[in-house]
């Protein structure tokens, strides 16, 4: 509060000053503080709804250095995490049964030739699986828009003059040709499957 009070012939300002009470920490109390705040930081992180158990029988946990996030496989189309995205988890369906191929066919030649490499018959389903998506095994199958050719779908054709002269009618040429590229490539028939499952090409 600001008064006035006279001294002879003059008036001096005077100044009155309202008393604050203030409240003083005791030396212990900021220890005391800071493990409650730390108490409650873990509760926090372990009550959190976002981080499925590890004993979760559904959640698959993908880690990126040091970054782990875990997935529904069977429900999560789409998750953001840490400035991580998984926008599409493919899972390639595996290739329905081939069966026996009619003597003399193309594919039962195909089949004798990956007998012979020592695959199994899933091997054969995904062999002919693939080619019936890319030529349905015609010899002569010609894509007009890339210019790929035969059962195995060579872009050029002509790379199958590799496997023999005859390549541009002869399918055992372009089966051996084709089942090269593939070992080559995806190191088996299910390994080009998976990929022509995910990306539409192999």
């Amino acid at each position: 509060m600001i008064g006035y009070q006279r001294r002879g012939a003059h008036y001096r300002p005077t100044v009155e000053v309202a008393h604050e009470e203030r409240h003083v920490r005791t030396p212990g109390s900021l220890p005391v503080f800071a493990a409650f705040a730390c108490l409650a930081l873990v509760g926090v992180s372990l009550g959190s709804p976002h981080v499925p158990s590890q004993a979760d029988p559904l959640a698959h946990s993908t880690r990126v250095g040091a970054q782990s996030l875990a997935i529904d496989v069977d429900a999560v189309d789409a998750v953001t995490r840490d400035g991580f995205r998984v926008t599409k988890l493919v899972i390639a369906k595996p290739a329905p049964a081939a069966g026996v191929p009619d003597p003399g066919t193309a594919q039962a030649i195909a089949l004798d030739m990956v007998t012979a490499r020592g695959w199994g018959s899933s091997e054969f389903d995904c062999l002919v699986a693939l080619w019936n998506r890319e030529s349905h095994w015609n010899v002569y199958s010609l894509n007009t828009s890339s210019g790929a050719y035969g059962i195995p779908q060579a872009l050029p054709g002509n790379k199958m003059a590799s496997a023999g002269a005859d390549w541009a009618t002869n399918p055992a040429t372009q089966i051996t040709w084709g089942l090269g590229y593939i070992t080559a490539r995806y190191g088996t028939p299910c390994g080009a499957w998976n990929h022509s499952q995910a990306k539409g090409w192999y």
